[in-house]
């Protein structure tokens, strides 16, 4: 939830747990999209993820650049050096289809403006989003979801989080941070982070044996949001595992009578 000294729990490098049982990485979002949350919009989640003992990139509370596609597609179809409409060509020709059938998730930020315009050059469509680039990289894997490819700039933790998932789904991803001023460029090299320029794939960011977990907060194209219901709530939470490449959907039923 933030670097130490400035979260009271879950800082970066807290140690939990009673040490009896195997060392893992954890890493979470209590709830991606509060401000989703606070204008009642889609697509807000509570995330967590769990990786074998150093199996995550440890990375700062900055941004990161961001490209994903699904699974099925050749190696290296796209890159985080290549311009939009060379990605977009080379997607396209891969998936048999028209630029312009192909749907690019990208969060609405004004950094994002000039990318926009290229994008819309090239013929793609565009769906905006107000947050959320965690569940925006995991609908690339998924058919039902209607997304091609995941671009733009967001947190560097959601990234981590992202490449988690799609360890579980497949998929391809790059990642590189992104410095808005000297002052964030301290914290990289105290976290081991000595390349600034480096593109971590999601294998790179999320490594070995992989669990991620995220119940929907509001409704996405995914998950249904929290519904209460007389006396409790109805949660639907989805689970992926690299190990085994299984993705499930669970359906919770809360009794808050039963567990005040």
């Amino acid at each position: 939830e933030g670097a130490e000294g400035e979260a009271e729990k879950l800082y970066v490098g807290e140690t939990l747990g009673t040490g009896d049982g195997p060392k893992v990485d954890i890493a979470l979002v209590a709830l991606e999209g509060t401000t989703i949350v606070a204008r009642g919009g889609p697509n807000a989640l509570a995330v967590i993820a769990i990786a074998e003992d150093g199996g995550f990139l440890t990375v700062p509370n900055i941004y990161m650049d961001k490209i994903a596609v699904g699974p099925g597609l050749p190696d290296g179809i796209v890159d985080l050096d290549n311009e939009p409409a060379d990605n977009l060509a080379a997607l396209a020709d891969a998936k048999g289809v028209p630029v312009s059938d192909l749907v690019v998730c990208m969060l609405d930020r004004p950094r994002h403006g000039k990318m926009i315009a290229k994008i819309r050059e090239a013929g793609a469509r565009i769906r905006l989003i107000l947050d959320g680039d965690v569940i925006g990289v995991i609908a690339t894997s998924q058919p039902e979801a209607g997304v091609d490819i995941f671009l733009g700039i967001g947190g560097a933790p959601q990234g981590v989080l992202a490449a988690a998932a799609l360890r579980g789904v497949g998929g391809q991803m790059q990642g590189r941070l992104v410095f808005r001023n000297n002052d964030q460029r301290t914290e990289p090299p105290r976290l081991g982070i000595e390349n600034f320029k480096q593109k971590y794939a999601a294998h790179e960011m999320a490594s070995g044996n992989v669990t991620f977990a995220a119940t929907g907060i509001t409704y996405s194209a995914m998950l249904e949001g929290v519904r209460h219901v007389a006396g409790g709530a109805i949660t639907h939470s989805m689970v992926l595992r690299s190990m085994t490449g299984t993705f499930r959907f669970i359906k919770g039923h809360h009794d808050f009578n039963r567990f005040p």
